[in-house]
């Protein structure tokens, strides 16, 4: 039950501005460094925090991480460590804008991979939505206008990634608690990054060390602003607002980077966030 949701919902706000925050900083440091060095120190800071966290656990380490489940969490692991490379190199070739523009389709592509993967029922009206919000995603890419580039179809890999990683959390907690399932793909995570990060480490110019932690900083903030957030207000209740980091992330693309958003990602942008709310009112409908 929900404890304050004006309050959950002012934390997801928050959570959604913090990870518009890093990926903003992500953005910088993929373009000076090495994508894969940037996104291991993210997933070193990350495993520290989930393992602070298990550690606190009042049922102990080992009752609090335990799982039936590990080669799913292998294989989420993977998908979370691909979707994140790939979106961050996204950003150093396309930007933020539009990187953000395509990969708002992942809400739609989960509800569409649970009806082929688990086998949910998806009525008429979510593949409508579906579908609209594929449109969409045709209305940015542009496809055959001359102005289409392979690097454009990262943020749609990325999302495809992070739908399926979705859809196996899903899985994982259907018969067991979700702590499990944050802990295990940062801390396999961070050793698969470890091993593909180390040989391209590059020495960090001093005046980059600051960013480099605040980048830190604001992956722990950001994740620990989520978790407050889920615990005053359930996760369906506040997903709308969660397309505000579009907003936010617009935002720094146009004041930091210089980057300019056409009328079509616009256009495009908007059918998907349109779809998707549509088929967050058909899930809640449904609930009633």
């Amino acid at each position: 039950m929900s404890r304050n949701p004006r309050l959950g919902i002012w934390l997801m706000i928050a959570a959604v501005a913090a990870f518009a925050a890093q990926d903003g900083f992500s953005r910088y440091l993929a373009s000076e460094y090495n994508t894969l060095m940037v996104v291991m120190v993210r997933y070193w800071v990350f495993a520290g925090f989930v393992t602070l966290l298990a550690l606190r656990r009042p049922e102990g380490v080992r009752a609090a991480v335990g799982s039936r489940h590990m080669k799913v969490h292998v294989a989420r692991s993977v998908l979370l460590v691909g979707e994140i490379c790939v979106i961050v190199w996204g950003y150093t070739l396309i930007g933020l804008i539009e990187s953000h523009a395509v990969f708002a389709i992942c809400p739609l592509l989960i509800a569409a991979f649970s009806g082929l993967i688990l086998g949910e029922r998806i009525v008429w009206q979510r593949w409508l939505a579906i579908g609209a919000g594929m449109l969409g995603v045709v209305v940015i890419l542009r496809p055959g206008m001359g102005v289409f580039t392979p690097a454009a179809l990262l943020p749609l890999a990325s999302a495809v990634m992070f739908a399926l990683y979705s859809i196996l959390t899903r899985l994982t907690t259907r018969d067991e608690p979700t702590f499990p399932s944050f802990f295990w793909p940062a801390v396999i995570g961070a050793g698969f990054m470890t091993v593909a990060g180390l040989p391209n480490w590059q020495a960090v110019a001093p005046a980059d060390m600051p960013l480099l932690a605040i980048y830190a900083g604001i992956s722990i903030f950001s994740h620990w602003l989520l978790l407050k957030c889920y615990e005053q207000i359930e996760a369906a209740r506040v997903q709308p607002y969660a397309y505000l980091q579009i907003v936010f992330v617009t935002l720094i693309g146009l004041t930091v980077y210089g980057e300019t958003l056409s009328p079509l990602v616009a256009l495009g942008t908007g059918m998907i966030i349109a779809a998707g709310l549509y088929a967050l009112s058909l899930e809640r409908v449904a609930k009633t």
